[in-house]
């Protein structure tokens, strides 16, 4: 059962593994999920937005859900099922296949279509709550949901869902402030990048949904290490290489209009951790081997040690 305890830490936020034509791979997909597990990942998640959670069928969306679950427990890994969506029977319908397959916990935003006020967001969390069952529960704010909770509504929530234990908190969002995050952090744990940990870290963050930890493993799980420890002075050195590293995507990568999914799928497979293809579902970018050899190519020349998983 996940507790605030052991809800900690760079959980893989892993990216679904696609066939050039278009369908899932699930061979490919287990056995990243698998890797994840076995190299001692705290956990894994899926079904946020680098899990193209938008862009898959309810069938679609089954069958990754059951990989992950099936192969996290086979090696006594917790795992968190992503179940947004724009309505609130489409979360409902997620949560329990999640909860039917034995998931630990599920990840939810709100409904991003349209912006919610203040009685439809508190009327959509008791509805989720009614649902939720022995699962843990984290919310995913960001602002793509097109409105942030404030600090009374992450209480409300707490309040509804006893199991409320984790916030993934983005730029813009309450615990991506370091108020906000020690706030927060009294009630329930706040997962923020972990190029902010130096800054978030003594207020309170205590982990990340990732893709940096299957970019390169070895690096990450010893931040968090670090993290958990308060090796300050460690954790700084790490977020300065880590903000680098950020600075250098968004020029080479986020100015072509390369996101989440598409840009995390290829740091896998350059720090050559992750084995899957680059196709990510259309309409949005995705990337080529060329684009994967310059990242690999800035590893070698910047970050080595991103190289040096196994």
């Amino acid at each position: 059962m996940l507790t605030r305890d052991n809800l900690v830490g760079s959980w893989a936020g892993l990216p679904v593994a696609w066939t050039d034509d278009d369908t899932f791979d699930e061979e490919a997909y287990r056995g990243n999920v698998r890797r994840c597990c076995e190299i001692g990942m705290p956990g894994v998640y899926t079904g946020g937005t680098t899990g193209e959670f938008y862009a898959m069928e309810f069938d679609e969306f089954q069958a990754v859900a059951r990989a992950t679950v099936e192969e996290c427990h086979a090696h006594d890994t917790p795992v968190l099922i992503g179940c947004t969506s724009t309505y609130t029977r489409g979360v409902w319908r997620r949560m329990e296949v999640a909860a039917e397959l034995g998931a630990d916990g599920v990840q939810i935003a709100l409904p991003f279509w349209m912006e919610l006020q203040g009685d439809a967001i508190a009327g959509f969390f008791r509805d989720v709550g009614s649902a939720m069952g022995d699962m843990a529960l984290s919310v995913y704010e960001t602002q793509r949901a097109k409105v942030a909770l404030t600090l009374d509504q992450h209480k409300a929530v707490k309040e509804t869902i006893p199991n409320y234990l984790m916030v993934k908190a983005n730029d813009q969002t309450l615990g991506f402030t370091p108020d906000g995050c020690e706030a927060l952090s009294e009630f329930v744990n706040v997962f923020v990048g972990e190029h902010v940990w130096d800054e978030l870290g003594p207020r309170g963050a205590i982990g990340c949904c990732s893709a940096l930890v299957y970019w390169g493993p070895r690096v990450i799980l010893q931040h968090g290490e670090n993290l958990k420890s308060k090796n300050w002075d460690a954790v700084s050195a790490c977020c300065k290489k880590l903000r680098k590293l950020g600075a250098f995507f968004g020029q080479q990568y986020g100015s072509r209009g390369i996101l989440d999914s598409a840009g995390d799928r290829m740091g896998g497979v350059a720090g050559g951790f992750l084995k899957t293809g680059l196709h990510s579902r259309g309409p949005y970018k995705g990337v080529t081997p060329d684009d994967v050899e310059k990242l690999r190519q800035w590893f070698r020349d910047n970050f080595p040690e991103m190289l040096e998983w196994k």
